[in-house]
């Protein structure tokens, strides 16, 4: 007897800008998904995203209660509480864009709200299918240093949030995903250049494993990158998220167990040693991921998830924790003095810098009309 065919997925995307017209499109091509609709309330651009998908536009999700099966959440940062919150109450399983949420709250009550309604909730951190991740993840075991930096120039998109929530958020989960231990400790730095939000952000973590990790990101920087180091007890990679490739470094067991010495070696052996230090000693091998797309990979496990009844790789939870430590980070972006004391420069808007009081010998106050972080 043959296996029972599931009918293909009847989704929805919602919000067709720049990430909701790359879901449309690669939503419309797989045969798991029936890409239903696509909703926006600018005409304009649902129209455009429609006829490029094959499919109607809506102005409202809400039109399409009890025509569809699922959704992928693409809007603004700032609605995805709402929005989501309205399909999960109509039994329609969502697929949210990172951050989850702009709170932590917020969050909570969507993972509950999935919970009770016995919904996939799932979130996009589309990195965690990155292949550059995925051919080293059973590699990485017991990390206890990462170093992550993500830099990219100012595109203009996501400007409700800062770049914590935009960018960073994605090496957050990582970062916690990998080191399964809590946060004991957080130190970061920040600055707004362009807008209402933190645009640079230096963070470091220390996990209750001992880990730390350093985290930096910026969408003010000439110079893109997308890339982690990760330190094990094991060994070492270097993962290039941009590139699909990464790197390993793994200690034999000699050197492993201390067993390897360089008391007493000749200036023949040194040279030796130097030689081939990365080819008898510490093995390198350089990975070169799979040629997969990883938000169609996204996609692929959402739709499965649903039909086999089971937790995405990336739940509801997982978004939860991340914005959980991202805003733990921005806390202490705002309450960082840049002078040594608090009154004088404090948070993000450290620039321009403030003009000395005539003999007073420090910085002046924050001015009440200078710009205060919008949360997130």
């Amino acid at each position: 007897m043959k296996p029972h065919q599931r009918d293909p997925l009847r989704l929805a995307v919602i919000g067709t800008g720049h990430l909701g017209r790359i879901h449309a499109r690669l939503a419309s091509q797989l045969p798991s998904i029936d890409l239903i609709a696509v909703v926006d309330s600018l005409a304009g651009a649902r129209e455009a995203v429609a006829a490029e998908t094959g499919v109607r536009g809506v102005a409202d999700h809400r039109d399409l209660i009890g025509e569809i099966d699922a959704a992928i959440v693409a809007t603004p940062t700032t609605s995805h509480q709402q929005v989501a919150s309205e399909l999960m109450q109509a039994g329609i399983h969502t697929l949210i864009e990172k951050p989850l949420a702009t709170t932590f709250k917020e969050c909570e009550q969507l993972v509950q709200l999935a919970r009770h309604q016995n919904l996939v909730l799932q979130v996009g951190h589309v990195e965690r299918f990155n292949p550059a991740l995925t051919s080293v993840k059973d590699k990485l075991s017991d990390p206890k240093f990462i170093d992550a930096r993500r830099t990219s120039g100012y595109t203009f998109r996501s400007t409700d949030v800062g770049v914590v929530m935009d960018l960073m958020i994605h090496d957050i989960d990582i970062v916690l995903a990998l080191v399964q231990s809590p946060v004991k400790n957080v130190e970061a730095i920040g600055l707004s250049v362009l807008g209402n939000h933190e645009d640079m952000v230096n963070a470091r973590l220390h996990f209750a494993s001992g880990c730390v990790a350093s985290l930096t990101a910026s969408r003010v920087s000439y110079q893109a990158m997308r890339v982690m180091q990760v330190f094990t007890s094991r060994g070492f990679a270097a993962i290039d998220f941009g590139s699909r490739s990464a790197n390993l470094v793994e200690p034999v067991e000699a050197v492993l167990r201390r067993e390897y010495t360089t008391d007493g070696m000749s200036l023949e052996q040194q040279q030796e040693s130097r030689d081939q230090l990365f080819s008898t000693l510490l093995i390198q091998r350089a990975i070169e991921g799979a040629e997969i797309n990883a938000i169609e990979q996204e996609q692929i496990d959402f739709a499965t998830a649903i039909g086999e009844q089971r937790r995405p790789q990336v739940d509801g939870a997982d978004g939860r924790d991340a914005v959980a430590v991202a805003e733990l980070i921005l806390e202490q972006v705002d309450a960082h003095a840049w002078d040594g004391t608090q009154l004088g420069r404090q948070g993000p808007f450290a620039m321009p810098a403030l003009p000395v009081l005539s003999g007073a010998g420090q910085w002046c106050e924050k001015s009440p009309s200078m710009p205060q972080r919008k949360a997130g």
